[in-house]
């Protein structure tokens, strides 16, 4: 296979892409109480890291979308994995150079956010150009590598810092760079197509695309997949911590871990199914299983069943976000990049959204029980499934 004539090559660097992703949204988080008892500020302001880092990606998710087609796909996602690996590197270096060591993690964090704004808008329409069957598929399989990395990334960075000491978390920040440094040369050399080319088709003026109702129920459909999602995940350590008793380090195994590896688990076999089950069963088969899950989280009286329903949780939200994006794409061919721009950004927004919610209402509502918490955060499973019903209905008529 010639790397700059064959789609495998294309299809491969969108795989690197999304375990990118992965690096840059989890690799910090794993150094926050670290980064309060080494430079002695509060984890409350450590924590701006996380708005930071969704904050500048939701950003560049919806400036970038009128602009990515007039600049072209290869130059943008080159760019956006040479912002990544600068904004790692920085994070091991910034802090020792710069007079405030937080605000070098800040400027750090503000660079391969960029990245990782650009590469979730633009590697979903790379893969969706390619001359590839079975498109929902390859959307499933695509996205199952977030979280592989995401697992990779837990499971690397823990044995790192068992065998070197966590004091030296600098110098595999600048190791994690490597990734997207070696993938911006990929990039460089594989076929890259634009969505449309070859089906002599333009895509529709984003304007006309915000005045589609189907586009605005898409986005109502991306919003609760991201919320669905991260509501549970983002707790899914507190509950492992509590039903098994044990430390943070094995909790974060326990926890986020075992939801990424099921989550991932469920993109890979839903990539087999999707070839003889429509997207659309699938995903309302796995709303029922994501609102069982999180009743099973809220309402059992036993905390190892309450971890039982956030496993099952990430094998049921595992499917959402790729077939929402498969579903939009099937509906609205002439979308555009923009489309995967304004998706990715109602995504992201849930991803924020969603664990507010359920950590507002375990504080106001709740009295504190994060059980009770999660019980407000079935609405989102509830909204998916109303939403796909409605555009059940929408398709008849």
């Amino acid at each position: 296979m010639r790397i700059r004539t064959s789609y495998r090559h294309t299809m491969a660097a969108a795989y690197i892409g999304y375990v990118t992703q992965a690096i840059i949204n989890n690799f910090a988080p794993l150094l926050f109480l670290t980064f309060s008892t080494a430079w002695d500020i509060p984890l409350t302001h450590v924590a701006v890291l996380v708005a930071v880092n969704f904050g500048v990606q939701i950003t560049v998710d919806l400036a970038c979308a009128p602009l990515v087609d007039r600049i072209g796909y290869r130059p943008c996602v080159v760019a956006a994995h040479l912002f990544a690996a600068a904004g790692l590197v920085g994070l091991g270096v910034f802090p020792q150079i710069f007079p405030s060591p937080f605000a070098g993690v800040i400027v750090a964090v503000v660079l391969y956010a960029i990245g990782g704004g650009l590469t979730e808008v633009l590697i979903s329409p790379i893969v969706e150009a390619c001359p590839t069957e079975h498109k929902e598929a390859e959307m499933s399989l695509l996205h199952s590598f977030y979280c592989w990395g995401h697992v990779f990334v837990i499971l690397a960075s823990t044995l790192f810092f068992t065998l070197c000491g966590i004091e030296n978390w600098a110098i595999l920040a600048c190791l994690w760079a490597i990734v997207p440094l070696v993938n911006a040369v990929y990039f460089s050399l594989v076929p890259i197509r634009r969505l449309g080319e070859g089906a002599g088709e333009d895509s529709m003026p984003l304007s006309r695309l915000l005045r589609t109702g189907t586009f605005w129920l898409f986005i109502a459909l991306m919003f609760c997949s991201g919320a669905s999602e991260q509501a549970m995940s983002q707790w899914a350590s507190a509950f492992a911590e509590a039903g098994l008793h044990v430390s943070k380090t094995v909790g974060d195994l326990a926890g986020p871990c075992m939801f990424a590896v099921l989550m991932g688990t469920a993109r890979l076999v839903s990539a087999r199914l999707e070839r003889f089950v429509p997207v659309k069963t699938l995903m309302g088969i796995c709303c029922g299983l994501c609102l069982a899950s999180y009743l099973l989280a809220a309402l059992s009286p036993w905390d190892v069943l309450s971890l039982v329903g956030c496993g099952l949780c990430g094998l049921s939200v595992g499917i959402m976000w790729p077939g929402t994006f498969s579903m939009a794409s099937a509906t609205c061919p002439r979308g555009g990049t923009a489309l995967f721009a304004l998706l990715a950004l109602a995504g992201d927004v849930g991803c924020m959204g969603g664990p507010s919610v359920v950590g507002l209402a375990t504080d106001h509502i709740a009295g504190g029980s994060l059980k009770v918490g999660m019980l407000i955060g079935c609405i989102f499973p509830i909204l998916l499934a109303l939403g796909l019903v409605i555009h059940s209905r929408a398709r008849k008529r």
